[in-house]
């Protein structure tokens, strides 16, 4: 809802399609290329008429953009259908900062807030740093950034990897949670669902002081606040 709430404030019309499904990312990441296929001949027939493919999942769209061609690499005629499928799917962060350009600088958080960052894995797969969403906070009014130490190692959920490997992934989870603590920040930011999960269920079960958000929660409640004046 943030998401498509921020979309349309910058001009863009939203639509959501109902018959989308999953990417097909578990089954791929799990060594089960032929059962991802049917998943991804889905996706790019749901969205065949869009002009662009925006998700809140640095993840789902790493999987589209790295995974899809490579999918069909045996069919020329459906390789170039994910090629051109790829090519207009961008994770949001991505797509507001290199498609919109957008300035975020003439919104004002309802309330001030003290915001780190945790940088996911999967956008480097994508090509992408995390000052593009760095900077849009810095130019929320009402934000402040505090750098998280350890900003860029993993979560330690990696998907199944959470469940081959939990006491590891726990060890990991719980450095990043100690991490968070040390910034004294309100909120730290996390732009992908898996981490969302496992970090916010971390820092519940560690009685953390922050809460994990979307970037797109903090664009929209800033966008909420500027209608309600």
């Amino acid at each position: 809802m943030a998401v498509v709430k921020t979309l349309e404030h910058f001009g863009c019309s939203v639509d959501f399609p109902q018959a989308q499904t999953c990417c097909g990312q578990p089954q791929f990441n799990n060594g089960y290329p032929q059962e991802a296929r049917p998943l991804a001949e889905r996706m790019i027939r749901v969205f065949k008429n869009s002009a662009y493919i925006v998700t809140p999942s640095g993840s789902c769209a790493a999987m589209i953009r790295d995974h899809y061609p490579e999918l069909f690499k045996d069919d020329p005629a459906k390789h170039q259908e994910a090629l051109d499928f790829a090519a207009r799917c961008y994770e949001f962060v991505e797509f507001l900062t290199r498609v919109l350009k957008v300035d975020v600088s003439k919104l004002t958080l309802p309330d001030p807030q003290r915001f780190t960052y945790h940088y996911t894995c999967h956008l480097r797969g994508l090509g992408t740093t995390g000052e593009p969403c760095i900077s849009l906070l810095k130019q929320l009014k009402g934000a402040s950034f505090i750098p998280l130490e350890k900003a860029e190692q993993c979560c330690g959920f990696g998907g199944t990897f959470a469940v081959k490997y939990p006491d590891i992934s726990g060890a990991i989870v719980r450095d990043k949670v100690q991490c968070g603590q040390k910034t004294g920040a309100d909120v730290m930011i996390v732009n992908d669902g898996g981490c969302a999960m496992n970090i916010g269920g971390a820092c519940h079960r560690q009685h953390g002081d922050f809460a994990v958000k979307h970037i797109a929660e903090v664009l929209a409640s800033a966008i909420d606040a500027g209608e309600s004046r």
